[in-house]
């Protein structure tokens, strides 16, 4: 899952109408009103005069883009509504006869709208998109230590994941490999519940991080997320390492 560092959106700057040969006043073009009819757009996606498509603010972000203010319980319900509408307004076909400008805007905002589709819908992705928004969580910051409760069991997942090998190296039997093979689906399974134990814990701080009346509040919510996300993220990919293993043949 993608991390970011004070992630805003970064789109393809479309040309300009006026590198077109446009002859609209420049006026028409300031922030926050319509490239074409001059009207007051804000940040909306389409123009409510002319319906117009609008360039994208740069200081637009996923939650930005849909319209949210910047929270983590979310109506995912809603949001899937809202992505299909405007994956709707935005598909080619609705642009088949419109100017160049205008269809280098909806092909723009069509990957932002399928890029923070796929963050805000899932609550990982979520809160590490907001945790790298509000510069707790950066890139490569990040070290993977197992969490000391899980010492013990690390370890002997890591001992069966050993035995496997040692046993593919060196041809073990039909029936060695069938229990280390078990073994190991019993850990992960094992694995899987405590990861699911785990984001049971995230999405319960989000009343902590929606509600804060402070910065200090919120700053606390934002780094109790980014510890309990550091184990998440460590689970996972004890989980994916150990599918890797028996996927293999």
């Amino acid at each position: 899952m993608q991390m970011a560092e004070k992630t805003t959106i970064r789109e393809t700057k479309p040309t300009s109408p006026r590198a077109e040969g446009s002859s609209r006043d420049s006026r028409r073009q300031s922030e926050g009103s319509c490239w074409s009819c001059g009207a007051a757009a804000d940040a909306r996606h389409f123009c409510p005069a002319c319906n117009k498509v609008q360039p994208q603010p740069p200081d637009t972000d996923f939650f930005r883009f849909f319209g949210l203010e910047r929270k983590l319980a979310l109506d995912t319900a809603a949001l899937e509504r809202q992505f299909y509408e405007l994956s709707w307004k935005l598909h080619p076909d609705n642009f088949h006869n419109a100017s160049g400008y205008e269809q280098e805007l909806s092909l723009a905002k069509s990957a932002v709208l399928n890029d923070a589709w796929r963050t805000l819908r899932d609550p990982v992705a979520r809160v590490e998109y907001l945790l790298g928004l509000e510069g707790v969580r950066r890139e490569g910051d990040i070290k993977q230590q197992a969490p000391p409760d899980l010492l013990e069991e690390v370890f002997e997942l890591n001992e069966y994941l050993e035995e496997l090998r040692d046993a593919r190296r060196s041809g073990g039997d039909a029936r060695q490999m069938q229990e280390l093979r078990h073994r190991l689906e019993q850990a992960r399974h094992t694995f899987e519940v405590k990861m699911e134990g785990v984001l049971a814990e995230l999405t319960a701080q989000f009343p902590a991080f929606d509600g804060a009346s402070n910065d200090g509040a919120r700053k606390a919510a934002l780094e109790k997320m980014s510890e309990i996300l550091n184990r998440h993220s460590y689970v996972r990919n004890l989980v994916r390492n150990v599918t890797d293993e028996l996927d293999e043949e």
